[in-house]
C-alpha cells in the first residue's frame, strides 16, 4: 500500500527518467551509428543497401522512441496512461485503485469495468519516485474516483 500523500496539483505527468534518458539515448545512438556505416561501408554495397540500413537504424529508433514516451497523465477530467503501444484514456469514475507491489515493473491500476491495466510510466525501478508516484495517483483515485474507502 502506497503512503499516504496530499492529492498533486492538477495537471500532473508522471514519466520515467531513468527509461527516457536510455531510449533516447540509445536512438540517437543507433542512428548515427547507422548513417556512419552507410557512409563508410565498403564498395559492394550500393545505395539502396546503404539507404536500408539507415532505414533500419530508423526503425530501431522508433521502436525505442515508444518506449522513452510512456507516461501517465492526470487532469480534471481522468487519467490518461500513454504505453509502449496504446494510450488509454478514463474519467475519475472509473479508476478505482492503483497497486504497486515490491518488485513490479510498473504499478498496475483497477478499473469498474474489470479491467487493470500497467502504468509503464511510473517504472518500479526508480522505486523512491515510483513509490511516491503510486501515492500520489492513489490520492488522487482516493479524492475524485470511486476507490475504495479504507
Amino acid at each position: 500500500m502506497p503512503e499516504l500523500v496530499p492529492p498533486p496539483s492538477l495537471p500532473v505527468t508522471w514519466r520515467p527518467r531513468r527509461g527516457r534518458i536510455v531510449a533516447y539515448g540509445f536512438a540517437v545512438l543507433i542512428v548515427a551509428g547507422a548513417v556512419i556505416m552507410a557512409v563508410l561501408i565498403a564498395e559492394p554495397f550500393k545505395l539502396p543497401d546503404r539507404v536500408a540500413i539507415v532505414a533500419f537504424g530508423c526503425t530501431v529508433a522508433f521502436v525505442l522512441h515508444l518506449l522513452g514516451r510512456v507516461r501517465v497523465e492526470a487532469d480534471e477530467e481522468g487519467i490518461t496512461i500513454v504505453n509502449a503501444v496504446r494510450t488509454h484514456r478514463y474519467t475519475w469514475p472509473e479508476v478505482l485503485e492503483v497497486t504497486l507491489l515490491v518488485g513490479d515493473p510498473w504499478p498496475k491500476i483497477d478499473f469498474s469495468d474489470g479491467r487493470t491495466i500497467g502504468a509503464m510510466g511510473i517504472q518500479g525501478s526508480e522505486k523512491p519516485r515510483a513509490r511516491r508516484a503510486a501515492a500520489e495517483l492513489e490520492a488522487l483515485i482516493r479524492e475524485r474516483g470511486e476507490a475504495r474507502e479504507d
